[in-house]
């Protein structure tokens, strides 16, 4: 009896893989959904709707977005995590996969494990702004003041576990000093506080920040990518400003379930870097401030190991808790 079951396990076996490959060919033949935890009109939703016409040409199938907003992006999250991982359920994934399960009890996913990541698709560097009437001209001269006043200085946030407060956050803990966290709910009227003086720095999306630097109600001290941002080229990053190392980064990227076949994610992760190598596309991000990145889903995995690297100790030495 031993052979003959050996043989049918070794049958159902190859119909299995065949069963895979042949629809892993045929992939895809009806529309795939990108499901987006945050709604409408946010910079990760207006980078998703101008790459999605050339990634729906180049998969020649409709891709339309689903959104399932709430719990900081943990609805969608989880959601894609229990989907069926047949490459037709994607998630957008941004910072809030890594550094949610380390923040929120609820959040019962593994950002490592859960998914199979596709690739990056963009990033957005935050800068580091205060009020004009600050008496900090350069981060040096900010650290300094802080050091001066410890815990009399305040930074503001989209909210509490967001990764504008998680940047501010690395950055008490890069430059040695005590801010007090001011969280708000949602990005303007932070920013309208900081105009008003009512608080005294921010680190915040470039993209948003940037009309309010030109018109002179911010001053922009240091951007957080490796190098300077070409709408703010005489400012300085943060390494080049005395905080070696210091990148942090507002980025998305495409994530299927785990367990979809690669023959699958080796076809999505084509279609997203033709899609973001074309002149339109570029040209379109770059009017938003969106920097395209494109990765292989191996590089994509590896940059998620080293995001959950970086934030795992602030998080857990800041004390952030979901409220």
């Amino acid at each position: 009896m031993r052979a003959p079951m050996i043989l049918l396990g070794q049958a159902l076996l190859f119909w299995l893989v065949v069963t895979a490959a042949a629809g892993a060919q045929s992939f895809p033949d009806r529309p795939v959904s990108i499901v987006h935890g945050f709604g409408a009109g946010g910079g990760a939703d207006l980078l998703l709707r101008a790459i999605i016409p050339a990634v729906s040409d180049q998969l020649g199938q409709p891709v339309v977005v689903d959104y399932r907003v709430g719990a900081g992006g943990n609805i969608a999250i989880s959601y894609v995590a229990r989907a069926a991982p047949d490459g037709y359920t994607l998630l957008l994934g941004t910072p809030g996969l890594v550094t949610n399960p380390l923040i929120f009890a609820e959040a019962r996913f593994d950002p490592l494990h859960d998914f199979a990541p596709v690739g990056l698709i963009g990033s957005v560097p935050t800068v580091l702004v205060v009020n004009p009437a600050l008496p900090a001209q350069s981060v040096a001269e900010l650290v300094a003041l802080a050091q001066a006043r410890p815990g009399k200085l305040t930074f503001a946030s989209s909210g509490i576990g967001s990764s504008l407060q998680l940047t501010g956050e690395l950055f008490k803990r890069a430059a040695g000093i005590d801010l007090t966290h001011v969280p708000y709910k949602g990005s303007l009227q932070a920013e309208a506080d900081i105009m008003s003086g009512q608080v005294d720095m921010m680190f915040n999306v470039l993209p948003s920040a940037l009309p309010l630097i030109r018109g002179g109600q911010l001053r922009p001290l240091a951007v957080t990518a490796s190098t300077r941002a070409a709408t703010l080229p005489e400012t300085p990053t943060m390494i080049e400003a005395g905080l070696p190392g210091f990148v942090a980064l507002t980025w998305n990227g495409i994530l299927a379930p785990a367990g979809t076949p690669t023959a699958i994610i080796d076809r999505l992760s084509t279609a997203f870097r033709q899609a973001l190598g074309m002149a339109d596309v570029t040209a379109r991000l770059a009017a938003m401030g969106q920097d395209p990145a494109t990765s292989t889903p191996a590089a994509f995995g590896i940059f998620l190991r080293q995001e959950h690297d970086k934030w795992a100790p602030v998080i857990a030495t800041s004390g952030i808790q979901a409220q």
